[in-house]
Formats: structure tokens, sequence, C-alpha cells
């Protein structure tokens, strides 16, 4: 009689099972996930600091954008409301705290505005939300763009 017997089958499927779960660890597909939503939020933030940075140049270094809540950061020594902490990105449809620069950095310095991978949105910007925050420091005019919802414990911010 030819074949295998149950015990052989179930010796060899045992011997699987410990390949594939020892694979899966090594592997860790949630952890993989976690570092490419990092990179992209880091390639966000960037972009968007670069942006912004460039609208200061372009504004002789004043950051002024009418459609959004205040004018202008940072002026050295001004006390603008994005000192007063960090503020969404975000259409104020979508979040009615929001800071809506988009309209003053989408097709004059980027195609389109980035987005937190997990928790953000853009169509146009009418209806977004970038889920980075934004924020001036009224002593020294640096600004601060972050991403708070970052994962692995890991600290998103740039500051310029």
């Amino acid at each position: 009689m030819k074949g295998f017997t149950l015990i052989e089958l179930l010796v060899v499927i045992g011997i699987m099972v410990i390949l594939m779960a020892a694979a899966l660890v090594a592997i860790n597909p949630f952890r993989q996930f976690a570092m490419a939503n990092n990179a992209a939020r880091w390639s966000g933030v960037t972009t968007i600091m670069d942006a912004v940075s460039q609208a200061i140049v372009d504004g002789k270094g004043s950051f002024k954008c009418s459609s959004a809540a205040t004018t202008d950061c940072p002026a050295k020594g001004d006390n603008v409301p994005l000192s007063t902490g960090p503020k969404n990105m975000a259409d104020p449809t979508s979040d009615a705290t929001g800071y809506d620069i988009c309209s003053c950095l989408v097709d004059k310095y980027v195609a389109a505005m980035p987005y937190d991978p997990q928790k953000g949105s853009y169509t146009a910007c009418g209806t977004y939300n970038a889920d980075y925050k934004i924020s001036c420091n009224a002593t020294n005019g640096r600004i601060t763009i972050s991403a708070p919802d970052a994962q692995l414990g890991e600290t998103i911010s740039i500051t310029r």
C-alpha cells in the first residue's frame, strides 16, 4: 500500500504552520504599513513646509494667506493667532477651527494638498482635511508643521 500516514501528514502540516508563523512574525505587515504611513507623513509635512517657505519668500518675510483665518505669519514679534497653538490644516467646512491654507499653496506651490494617509482627505481646496498641524512662534517667527497621528511612537515635525 502506497501513501502517507496520518501522522506524517500532521507532522508536515505542523512544520508548515510553524514556518508560516515565523515568516509572518519576521515580515510583520502591520509594522510595515505603519512605516509606510509615516514615510508618507514625512513627505507630506516636508512638501507643505517647502510650499509655505516659498510663500514666505514670495511674501518678503511673511506668510500672507487671505483664505486663512489670519493673514500673516510670521513678521518677528507679531502676535498672530497661529502662535496660540497648533491648528489643524483644514477647510472650515470639515473642521470649524481649521486653518485653511490650501488655496494659498495649491496650484502655485504644490499640485495638490498633502494629507495624512489614514485620517486626512483631499478632493479640492473647498473640501479637504490635511490632518496636519501648523503653528507659528510669535517670538522668533518660526513655523512648525507636524503630523500628530504618526505611528510607532514616531514624532513627525519640521520647524523653519
